[in-house]
């Protein structure tokens, strides 16, 4: 699947730092089950790998990505881990070379013209949008719509209920990338039906 078909598959792909392994499988059963399928699990903790394996054996249902890939090493251990796709927060050619000679979808972060164009020349046509917000956010994507009209994005970085709608809205930015669906005290008390009716709601936007 191209990050493109990914992208297009949910309006909000979640994303997750899974401090303890357990609470993996039935993170990603609550996300699924209310209907984001597609889960980006970042390379940000020490059991990340093992959550993404698990999430992959025990949820098939979901599709399972490795977030915050940075180096060809992280692209052959999350590629071991079973890890359907990997996002990073920019591209170095090493990186691109790595997941390309892996067969690897991947979501490259870009910000400026300059990185989105030399993406673009390299065959990447949709990008992760990073950070976001920090980098002018809804104005930026919609003053990149006229030169760039063949990217298309998903904005990560300081996305929330508040202004996900006024990224949706426009027409190059396919879904967006946040944290809000996974609340951390839902997390700690283990309220996985919190986590599904946040989903759920999220599913619904735009």
């Amino acid at each position: 699947m191209t990050p493109k078909e990914l992208c297009s598959r949910v309006r909000v792909i979640p994303v997750l730092v899974v401090e303890e392994l357990a609470h993996a499988v039935p993170m990603a059963r609550a996300l699924a089950g209310g209907g984001l399928s597609v889960l980006e699990v970042t390379l940000r903790s020490a059991c990340a790998l093992d959550a993404i394996r698990a999430m992959r054996e025990v949820v098939p249902e979901a599709t399972v990505g490795a977030g915050t890939v940075l180096t060809p090493a992280d692209v052959q251990a999350c590629e071991a881990a079973g890890a359907q796709f990997a996002v990073s927060p920019g591209a170095t050619p090493a990186l691109l070379d790595a997941v390309e000679e892996a067969g690897l979808p991947l979501l490259p972060g870009a910000a400026t013209p300059t990185d989105i164009m030399a993406l673009a020349a390299r065959g990447y046509d949709t990008l992760k949008f990073f950070p976001a917000e920090a980098a002018g956010g809804v104005a930026m994507l919609k003053a990149l719509s006229g030169p760039l009209p063949g990217i298309a994005f998903c904005p990560t970085g300081g996305i929330s209920p508040a202004n996900a709608m006024d990224y949706l809205a426009l027409p190059n930015v396919l879904c967006v990338g946040g944290s809000w669906v996974v609340p951390k005290d839902a997390v700690a008390r283990g309220d996985w039906s919190r986590v599904a009716e946040l989903a759920h709601e999220a599913s619904l936007l735009g």
